[in-house]
């Protein structure tokens, strides 16, 4: 599944575009720069084989339901 390939803070990351964040509020919430968001974010992108954070983060969220019930 592509969730194993995304390192640590790449799921961080997704997971605060699945709440919405804009990558400056990511970057203060995590303390990184915007430049380093900027870049977690286009891994994601290209690792999930979508084209922008809204598929990245529809696509994130069936991740951690395929997750949840996997583990049930």
């Amino acid at each position: 599944m592509e969730e194993e390939h995304l390192t640590n803070m790449e799921k961080i990351v997704l997971k605060e575009l699945i709440k919405g964040e804009t990558n400056k509020s990511i970057s203060k919430h995590l303390y990184i720069s915007i430049s380093t968001v900027k870049a977690h974010v286009s891994s994601i992108l290209h690792k999930l084989n979508v084209s922008n954070r809204v598929e990245a983060a529809v696509k994130g969220v069936y991740m951690l339901l395929a997750t949840d019930s996997s583990n049930n």
